[in-house]
């Protein structure tokens, strides 16, 4: 196993919440999510130090396992609910290379953060920022490596249609950034589209986890197959179950060791035996307990943004 791959950042950003809490402006289309329990202010206190705990216990883990994690506080004075999930509102791409998105919630849009960029400029070779977000004055969206799982290898955007991934938006950033766009329809068992790509598939250097039942047109099921293992990827498909508990919102990492697969304990959980050898072939699984956090809808991956830039 190589410990270095264009795929898997060794260094992340995670944002630490304060004032954490499952965003009713997002729960429209967003079926993994879970309302928080009614019990008034004491009950939304509980929630935030257990997000805030989940938060700092995870960002410790990796860091033990050799990853650089830039941890910023969420103070929570602008509203920012959906705060700890950052990779949505900006990516890095090598050569110095950053996007800035335009989000489809009105208090989402006030989690991007100058103080991030600033950071990655001061201790990274960042040669411009692309910004996106003016998209949102005419309702164009695209939520970053949540609406777009990125296969840095091959240079393939893959896109599960959605409300939050506009095709305009899409073909943009494709243009920009070299990758070639590959959409697809996804469907659950009652019929909704999945909200963000990045909670039905992970790509790392070695293997693909990715829900196949819930693509649509089972030809570009065949041909999203096809091109996950041109580069030599065992695709190890999840099954809904698997899915809709955050099975797929996973991120490959380089930690010291060697690569490592982040993703939630209860993730880890419902892999079976067989994937779990598959995946440990070239990462060792590194499960994170984060079940506050995911009544917001999102998992593991959400939480990372991955630095894709050289150091200065």
């Amino acid at each position: 196993m190589t410990l270095l791959s264009i795929q898997a950042p060794a260094s992340v950003v995670m944002i630490r919440p304060h004032r954490f809490l499952p965003n009713p402006e997002t729960a429209a289309d967003n079926a993994f999510q879970r309302s928080a329990p009614c019990g008034g202010e004491g009950t939304a206190h509980s929630l935030a130090a257990a997000a805030h705990a989940e938060v700092t216990e995870a960002a410790r883990v990796l860091s033990a396992a050799g990853v650089c994690v830039h941890l910023f506080d969420d103070h929570g004075e602008r509203g920012t609910p959906d705060s700890v999930f950052p990779n949505n509102w900006f990516s890095t791409h090598p050569g110095g290379h950053v996007a800035l998105y335009p989000m489809h919630n009105v208090n989402r849009r006030r989690e991007r953060r100058a103080d991030v960029i600033e950071m990655l400029k001061s201790e990274y070779r960042v040669q411009d920022v692309i910004d996106y977000s003016g998209l949102e004055h005419d309702d164009v969206f695209l939520e970053g490596t949540g609406a777009m799982v990125l296969d840095h290898i091959a240079r393939i955007a893959y896109t599960a249609r959605s409300r939050r991934a506009d095709p305009v938006a899409l073909e943009r950033f494709c243009t920009h950034f070299n990758f070639e766009p590959i959409c697809f329809d996804t469907a659950d068992a009652d019929g909704r589209p999945v909200y963000h790509t990045n909670v039905m598939m992970s790509v790392a250097t070695e293997f693909a986890l990715v829900g196949m039942n819930l693509i649509v047109d089972p030809k570009r099921r065949d041909d999203i197959h096809r091109r996950l293992t041109e580069t030599g990827r065992t695709v190890i498909a999840l099954q809904n179950a698997q899915i809709a508990s955050f099975a797929g919102n996973a991120l490959e990492l380089s930690g010291r060791d060697g690569r490592v697969l982040a993703l939630s304990r209860r993730a880890f959980e419902r892999l079976t035996h067989q994937q779990r050898e598959l995946i440990e072939r070239s990462a060792q699984l590194l499960p994170l307990e984060v079940p506050t956090i995911e009544m917001a809808g999102g998992s593991v991956r959400c939480m990372l943004a991955g630095i894709h830039l050289a150091r200065r």
